[in-house]
């Protein structure tokens, strides 16, 4: 059995299914981990989540900002993007039960790998967290997008605000704070404060920011974290750190990380993609 992780789709479904052929994915026997945004910019948005479905857990997923753009179309809560591409998602016939799969995932999964833990998230863990603290933060979220609430929790969704954690934090403000840091996260100061301006690579950051992993102290250090997000990052493949978005919909590649016996133990692949769509 191989343990793999995959960045961001984008609804490049052409691209993962190469990946899927170039590793010799087998779902009785591998399982394959999509570090979100599994849908929009690319072309093949529909047939993604399809493939995703009938793997039936082969391939585990966890949401990013466009997954959850798509539920918040789905309810009415977001208009189109000047680059959406989910109308073949929101026109199928099935769009109903993809839409109740795709909300019932979660934001971060955590998978041991020997005796060794592995966290994935689409975006970023905020310095202040830790795993178990990231953990039980997005059951809050998953229980919500999962419940009867989803569709009003769409519409306090999105915001800016509050750009810090406070254990205090309640309602709306609570979860959208759980859901910027999870699935929007590239920079931050070293208090905490997020930025959702700057998508630049880590060499480039704003005055007084850092890349979230490069905050000292941060209460993650000590965990491996995957996750996609910044194509700008490009893949990095550190001690603890695993960025694995390399632009796929963009015309680089899809990229993933085979793991062996222990977390040490990995490889890269990666296939070419054709461009979907201009950067810009």
């Amino acid at each position: 059995m191989s343990i793999y992780c995959i960045g961001d789709v984008q609804g490049c479904d052409a691209a993962l299914g190469r990946l899927l052929e170039t590793i010799d994915f087998s779902p009785s026997r591998d399982q394959v981990f999509l570090l979100g945004d599994l849908v929009n910019r690319g072309p093949q948005s529909l047939q993604v989540l399809q493939r995703c479905m009938r793997a039936d857990g082969a391939i585990a997923v966890i949401l990013g900002n466009h997954d959850l753009h798509l539920l918040a179309r789905f309810h009415g809560a977001r208009k189109a993007g000047r680059r959406d591409t989910l109308d073949d998602v929101l026109s199928a016939p099935d769009c109903p039960v993809l839409i109740d799969w795709l909300r019932r995932q979660p934001l971060v999964r955590q998978h041991m790998i020997g005796a060794e833990s592995l966290l994935m998230v689409h975006a970023g863990l905020l310095p202040a967290w830790n795993a178990a603290q990231a953990l039980a933060l997005a059951q809050e979220v998953e229980d919500t997008l999962a419940g009867p609430d989803c569709a009003a929790f769409m519409h306090s969704m999105y915001g800016n605000k509050p750009r810090r954690w406070r254990d205090t934090l309640q309602g709306p403000d609570r979860l959208r704070v759980i859901v910027n840091a999870f699935t929007r996260l590239r920079f931050c100061s070293a208090e905490g404060r997020m930025d959702f301006d700057s998508a630049e690579g880590a060499d480039q950051a704003p005055p007084g920011l850092m890349p979230w992993f490069e905050v000292p102290g941060r209460a993650s250090r000590g965990t491996t974290i995957a996750f996609g997000h910044w194509s700008t990052l490009g893949v990095q493949d550190r001690c603890n750190v695993l960025a694995l978005d390399s632009g796929c919909v963009w015309g680089g590649c899809l990229s993933a990380l085979r793991f062996g016996d222990t977390l040490a133990a990995r490889e890269l692949i990666q296939v070419k993609c054709q461009a979907a769509q201009q950067p810009g």
